[in-house]
């Protein structure tokens, strides 16, 4: 481990001396991939030096066993270095942990009513909303590509996208079933009912990710359903993608514009496509378990959201939080790190495991 590690610092010195090199100074682009990767690093300088003055430490106690004025001051530095030690390597583990490429990239959120009904619906709507508001309080943007809204009110599904500094990294572990239990306000005998929404986060695929062959693709247009206005309701705006390899099937009719629903739907295509081609290729690599974090598995019921007892229970952290109204309106950051902390923990454990 400690090579590798020594290594990355070498990296973060040669990046340092490559930043004082005019060529690179030339190219913002390069300066800003420097900087980059060596905020990264950075931390690790400092984990590796108080690493190094532990050791010293440990070494100097048996320098000095013979000097009876050196030694008590010797034996309280090398047990404090001991007691630190566990502590840098869990730390300095942590940089050898495999990283994600997809952290970085934007988002395509999906919501869908479950079980439930009227109420799924109305639940359904009430995530959308608190999805929308974690990502305004994140400062990113967001935009709505597709909704259809549910008779008895709230939503059947909605599809949005969502643009800022480390969108997927942070939403990835979302997906799943989320689980409400509330009495219902048609429910007259105050009895508590369970509903569900599905959740799935697709990191956003570009153009340059995967190719998809026309040929593959059947386009249908069709005259939009629903409110939207006179254009919406009188043209054929509408458009249905189906990827006939897989069957999966996209539907867009937000926009008055034929081409601008064929683009968004192109966009939701490529990146189920390419969330299902991760997939594949992590579980060839043996990365994805059976109730791991972040495995990504959207049938698995993640959350429960329960009313009467103002407690959000995450039932793969087996953590209850409290002010589920607040949570609703966007407070997610403890439970977030509370889950990127456990899949830490996680991939820590499966290094040890594998040495």
């Amino acid at each position: 481990m400690l090579k590798k590690l020594r290594a990355l610092a070498d990296e973060y010195r040669s990046l340092e001396q490559s930043m004082q090199d005019l060529e690179v100074l030339a190219d913002p682009k390069r300066i800003a991939t420097a900087g980059k990767r060596m905020a990264e690093l950075e931390p690790l300088l400092s984990l590796l030096k108080e690493y190094d003055r532990c050791q010293a430490a440990l070494r100097s106690l048996e320098e000095v066993a013979g000097d009876p004025e050196l030694k008590p001051l010797a034996e309280e530095e090398a047990r404090e270095a001991q007691e630190r030690l566990p502590q840098i390597e869990e730390a300095m583990r942590a940089f050898l942990t495999p990283k994600d490429p997809n952290d970085d990239r934007n988002v395509i959120l999906e919501v869908r009513a479950g079980t439930g009904g009227e109420e799924a619906a109305l639940f359904a709507a009430e995530l959308l909303r608190m999805y929308l508001r974690y990502a305004q309080n994140q400062g990113w943007k967001t935009e709505i590509l597709s909704k259809a809204d549910a008779e008895g009110g709230g939503i059947k599904e909605a599809i949005c996208r969502m643009e800022g500094v480390r969108a997927y990294g942070n939403l990835k572990y979302e997906s799943g079933v989320h689980r409400v239990q509330r009495v219902p306000e048609t429910e007259s005998k105050g009895r508590i009912h369970t509903s569900a929404a599905s959740v799935a986060i697709l990191p956003e695929a570009e153009e340059v990710d995967l190719v998809i062959k026309p040929e593959d693709l059947r386009i249908d247009v069709f005259r939009s359903s629903g409110p939207g206005g006179q254009s919406v309701n009188t043209t054929d705006s509408a458009v249905r993608v189906t990827h006939l390899p897989t069957g999966l099937v996209v539907q867009c009719q937000d926009e008055k514009s034929q081409l601008k629903n064929k683009v968004r739907a192109l966009n939701i295509l490529r990146s189920r496509l390419f969330a299902l081609e991760e997939e594949r290729r992590a579980k060839e690599r043996g990365e994805l378990r059976s109730g791991q974090i972040g495995s990504g598995d959207r049938s698995e019921k993640i959350r429960t959201y329960n009313f009467p007892q103002d407690r959000v229970t995450d039932h793969r952290l087996g953590k209850n939080y409290s002010n589920l109204p607040g949570i609703l309106e966007g407070d997610l950051p403890e439970i977030i790190a509370d889950l990127v902390q456990r899949d830490q923990d996680e991939k820590i454990g499966s290094m040890k495991g594998s040495t």
